[in-house]
């Protein structure tokens, strides 16, 4: 089968289409023929590697929708089953953007049944990642919560789903995405920022750090999302790290507000498995809105 992979580090031309053998399952997990997957900054780290792995073939993709092609008894699942899952992984030889792909059966929820799989591609990491974030910051209805990259994958995922729980959301990002971030769900708006201690919690999802740190009150709560990366904290604020993990409980419970219309799944543009190269070099270029997807 096809699978995208690097055998070294650098830019989108390091990327390969590897022949790799099909993978089995074993017990307690399914493969899943995959039909759509994102790509994600994620993937990039590992191309360039921030992630180490040097001499190795490293597998990319997190994000996978397709159907059950065999499973591992036990498994509650059945072949032909549209799923979706979280494919975790930054050393390893295969990822989700492949033909197909092997995942723990409790990773794996019912694919949403309101969109196609090329948008379906785009929920597990980013969708998990603003859920364990949210609950990790674990604001009461009522609560202010200021998400920076409001208008980016997980940020836009976060706007919605802290304004489904009915905390106030500020959402911050440049100022030409406006619309789209009060679209959805921000109650307000800035592209400067807010003044010191005005929120309960800053979910920091553009890796800003101490600046956006400063507009937590005392005693409030500040997450970031990416690599670790969190300022040093002060003033009895709670710092947290979101390190995403696949969970298909959670996974299916975002698939419902999807299908009730709660989240918007955002697709700029699907490419072929074989147009890995040009999906990269396009997400290099930055000031995409929605994902790329990546279609075997």
């Amino acid at each position: 089968m096809r699978a995208v992979v690097v055998k070294s580090f650098g830019g989108p031309e390091v990327v390969e289409i590897a022949e790799v053998p099909v993978p089995e399952p074993g017990a307690r997990q399914v493969r899943i023929k995959v039909a759509a997957g994102a790509l994600n900054p994620v993937d990039v780290g590992v191309r360039v590697g921030v992630f180490g792995g040097a001499g190795r073939t490293l597998g990319l993709g997190w994000d996978v929708a397709g159907t059950v092609d065999a499973v591992g008894a036990p498994a509650a699942w059945r072949v032909g089953d549209p799923v979706v899952a979280l494919v975790p992984g930054v050393a390893d030889p295969l990822g989700a953007h492949a033909e197909y792909v092997v995942v723990d059966a409790d990773a794996v929820a019912a694919a949403p049944v309101s969109v196609d799989a090329v948008h379906a591609g785009t929920l597990p990491l980013n969708g998990l990642t603003a859920l364990q974030a949210l609950d990790l910051l674990d604001l009461a209805p009522g609560g202010r919560l200021l998400v920076t990259g409001a208008a980016g994958a997980v940020g836009g995922f976060a706007v919605q789903l802290a304004a489904h729980r009915g905390i106030e959301v500020t959402g911050h990002a440049r100022a030409g995405d406006e619309e789209l971030v009060r679209s959805l769900g921000a109650a307000h708006f800035t592209a400067e920022g807010v003044g010191a201690g005005s929120v309960d919690a800053v979910l920091d999802a553009a890796v800003l750090g101490a600046p956006a740190l400063g507009w937590v009150r005392d005693g409030g709560v500040f997450a970031a999302v990416r690599d670790g990366v969190l300022p040093q904290g002060d003033r009895g604020v709670r710092m947290e790290n979101v390190w995403v993990r696949a969970d298909g409980g959670q996974l299916a419970e975002l698939v419902r507000l999807v299908d009730e219309g709660v989240l918007t799944l955002r697709v700029a543009e699907a490419y072929a498995l074989e147009e890995a190269v040009e999906a990269h070099a396009r997400f290099a270029e930055g000031g995409v809105r929605g994902r790329l997807v990546l279609v075997p």
